[in-house]
């Protein structure tokens, strides 16, 4: 019997969403906490949580959780685990926004005796080797040398089979892949192919979990072997937007059963998160929350150098003032001590978004808009017309922009030259990868056409952004709209992650058209208007 009046119950049913945001790691992908049972949570948590030294909250008031992705077996000690995420989430009844900051695993800290370490690596400890009287190691040092003041009210931590699990429980994830993804692992120490194995063409498509695939989830949201920490916590947070704007309560609710299971077996939670207290506060936040949408703040980090041959490791440093987080390698702060722009980043994270949404699901349409400005674009129809036609017959008209990013390395990737492949690879697995064509199938099995041209800014920093069309009028992408505004004659729907626009679309008569920013949105908001308002049909001389 569930320990919750039917009214609340209800709310608590109809707050799925929000528990996406909150129960899960990563991607966020599952509701579980708000669809079941309180007790029988309980039973299942309890058998895997830690005594984890935590603040417990005060009913009512604002959360912040540890998120966290390891190679961990639940039910077993930290020890000897592993993680590839670390996510500061805030839920706070008065803001219109969840707050999300990942914290970079390769970020310079003092472990045991002072030494340089990354953090990633005092997971499983308290900086001495052991995780004595609840004293968890990266609790302890985020507290200390991170963010002095910062208080975590639970640990939740997802294994990598339990996401697998998840992502597959709700029907998988459509998801916006920015390149080519490929790697065969050669399993041989030193060699460049000793990563992960991936293999996921670019563009719209659905991502699984299929028991940890090559070419699913869990390896494009661990990916980091040709870009950057930077990078691989904008995928997993656009991850999360994805799997929110995807699925539906229906689904959570038809497939509970699964859900218990997967959670019994891969999570593990502090210990008063693992009572009904602590679940019944957490859940009351999440039934006020009446706006759920999700807000990223950057952590002001800079690339350290890396030690080549000499096999020195590589860091992300704090930068000293957000002034001088310029994305330069620099030596950082003083070893164990926070930085003035670590402070603000906090600060920002913890405030409250007070602000009303700009819009609703139904924006109105802005007419007028000031001149956008195209300074940071170059007009190259050439190489555009080029990738349109080596597209062929797509089964949809084909739209190309005028106007790209210029930049001595910025351009179309394509499988002709090979400027976007990974040297390390095969240039057979780039070939029909730029451009592409393909048929990507909506929930029902519908099949749509699909195309997907992709462009570099910064291959080294893994900064590529895409061009993309699908005659699939409503993919869950598109859930979300913030604005609609006309420019150059054209109705453009402009999706906001902050201030920073994510993706801009255009809908014509036989298909629906969009440009996709970076993974971390490092276009500028004009430039993303500027080229989607020169998006141009192509016609076969």
């Amino acid at each position: 019997m569930s320990l919750l009046p039917k009214t609340r119950r209800g709310a608590l049913w109809r707050s799925a969403a929000a528990s996406l945001i909150v129960i899960s790691l990563v991607a966020v992908t599952t509701a579980v906490a708000g669809l079941l049972q309180v007790k029988t949570i309980v039973d299942y948590l309890s058998r895997g949580a830690e005594h984890i030294n935590v603040t417990l909250p005060q009913p009512g008031q604002p959360e912040t959780l540890l998120l966290v992705g390891s190679d961990h077996r639940a039910g077993t000690s930290f020890a000897s685990s592993n993680t590839d995420t670390m996510m500061l989430v805030r839920i706070d009844d008065s803001s219109q926004t969840i707050n999300l900051m990942s914290i970079p695993r390769d970020l310079e800290v003092a472990g045991a005796g002072g030494i340089p370490v990354r953090l990633n690596s005092i997971y499983s400890s308290d900086g001495h080797g052991t995780n004595q009287g609840g004293d968890n190691g990266l609790l302890r040092v985020l507290k200390t040398q991170v963010f002095p003041g910062l208080q975590v009210n639970h640990v939740i931590d997802l294994n990598f089979a339990g996401f697998s699990d998840l992502v597959d429980a709700i029907g998988c994830v459509y998801s916006d892949v920015d390149h080519r993804y490929y790697n065969v692992s050669s399993g041989v120490t030193g060699d460049p192919d000793d990563y992960s194995s991936i293999d996921i063409q670019p563009g719209y498509q659905k991502l699984c979990g299929d028991n940890q695939s090559v070419s699913g989830a869990l390896p494009f949201v661990r990916f980091r072997h040709t870009d950057s920490d930077k990078v691989r916590n904008a995928r997993q947070q656009d991850f999360i937007r994805w799997a929110k704007a995807g699925y539906s309560t229906g689904q959570l609710l038809a497939h509970k059963g699964k859900l218990i299971k997967i959670f019994s077996e891969h999570v593990t939670t502090d210990r008063s998160l693992a009572s009904e207290d602590g679940l019944i506060d957490l859940f009351d936040l999440i039934i006020n929350a009446n706006k759920l949408t999700v807000k990223t703040i950057p952590f002001p980090e800079n690339f350290g150098p890396c030690g080549g041959n000499s096999g020195a490791p590589c860091y992300v440093f704090a930068c000293p003032t957000m002034a001088q987080c310029s994305g330069a390698a620099n030596t950082g702060p003083p070893l164990g001590e926070a930085t003035v722009a670590e402070a603000q980043a906090y600060e920002k994270f913890v405030t409250p978004t007070v602000a009303k949404p700009s819009v609703s699901h139904a924006p109105s349409v802005h007419h007028h808009r000031p001149k956008v400005s195209l300074a940071g674009l170059i007009a190259d129809p050439g190489d555009g017309k080029s990738q349109a036609a080596q597209l062929g017959n797509a089964d949809m008209p084909i739209y190309y922009p005028r106007l790209i990013v210029a930049g001595a390395e910025a351009g179309y990737c394509s499988g002709v030259t090979g400027n976007c492949n990974d040297p390390d690879e095969p240039a057979s697995a780039y070939v029909r990868s730029y451009p592409r064509r393909y048929i990507i199938h909506t929930p029902n099995g519908t099949p749509e056409a699909a195309y997907v041209m992709t462009l570099v800014l910064n291959a080294a920093l893994g900064e590529f952004y895409t061009v993309q069309g699908t005659t699939w009028r409503d993919p869950p992408i598109f859930n979300s709209a913030k604005k609609i505004q006309v420019v150059a004659g054209k109705k453009l729907y402009e999706y906001l992650d902050g201030g920073a626009i994510s993706m801009v679309a255009y809908h014509a008569p036989r298909g629906i058209y969009w440009i996709s920013n970076t993974l971390a949105n490092t276009i500028p908001n004009s430039q993303m208007i500027g080229m989607a308002a020169s998006l141009t049909a192509f016609k076969a001389s």
